[in-house]
């Protein structure tokens, strides 16, 4: 009976500890990168939105966020970090061409076309578009595997000890 409370008490610090890494992680990426892109795409000022996005992208290129796929089954194309980057670095790069001496409807146009790039409307709000498990790119793997095997194994030897050995 200790060993399989043994078992359960390191499965069960390993599943916490992944759901704080993972919490830490999807925080990190919340301040360095998707709140600047969130910042973007509500800036009223083409300059603005260039900083915004110069701070999310280097962000992008110092953690490799510039290729890949975040999925480990299925191959979607709304999981391709490329497709994503590019699409960033090409709103950078048409705000970084508009001249200074641009109309105002010139400047809103761009404006409007980089919120609508940047966020994906939903039911209640509007949110970052970005892959689903960039803030964990390229551990994916690793998370799913430690995700899965510490949660089951705290699952199935809680489930032995409640039931099995009347604890």
């Amino acid at each position: 009976m200790k060993k399989v409370l043994s078992v359960f008490i390191i499965s069960l610090v390993l599943a916490l500890m992944w759901t704080g890494v993972r919490i830490y992680k999807s925080y990190d990426f919340s301040i360095n990168c998707s709140g600047h892109l969130k910042r973007a795409a509500d800036a009223n000022t083409v300059e603005t939105a260039k900083k915004e996005l110069n701070t999310s992208l280097v962000y992008m290129e110092n953690k490799g966020l510039t290729t890949g796929v975040v999925s480990i089954f299925l191959h979607q194309p709304k999981n391709d970090i490329g497709f994503w980057y590019e699409n960033i670095k090409a709103s950078r790069d048409e705000l970084e061409n508009i001249t200074p001496n641009a109309s105002q409807l010139e400047k809103t146009n761009v404006l409007m076309k980089l919120r609508e790039t940047l966020l994906d409307s939903g039911e209640k709000s509007d949110s970052i578009t970005c892959p689903n498990g960039i803030t964990v790119y390229p551990m994916n793997v690793l998370f799913f595997l430690w995700g899965w095997i510490s949660w089951i194994m705290t699952w199935v030897f809680g489930f032995w000890l409640m039931v099995l050995e009347g604890y």
